[in-house]
């Protein structure tokens, strides 16, 4: 029993707030301009193959830019609690 409640306490120590903010195809896909979630993922990489598993987003990570408070970084990039994220699938003009 301790070992669960041990388990337990550690995944809610791990659990981060984050905004997300979807552009272009994501966000029609999505249905949603923004939105706040909880996420247990540790990198960039792990909250988009999050959201990529549970809303069925067509595009790989490898074709997207991701940004953390309005700067360019890694999809290997950590998460940290309160950072406001934005997908930036390619964008096409005309």
């Amino acid at each position: 029993m301790a070992v669960e409640i041990k388990t337990i306490v550690d995944a809610v120590k791990t659990m981060k707030s984050v905004k997300v903010r979807y552009f272009a195809l994501l966000r029609e896909e999505r249905g949603l301009a923004d939105e706040t979630l909880d996420t247990s993922a540790y990198t960039l990489l792990d909250l988009y193959d999050e959201l990529k598993a549970t809303h069925g987003f067509a595009l790989p990570a490898s074709q997207l830019r991701v940004a953390v408070r309005d700067q360019f970084v890694s999809f290997e990039t950590p998460l940290q609690d309160q950072d406001e994220i934005v997908f930036v699938p390619p964008v096409a003009g005309g």
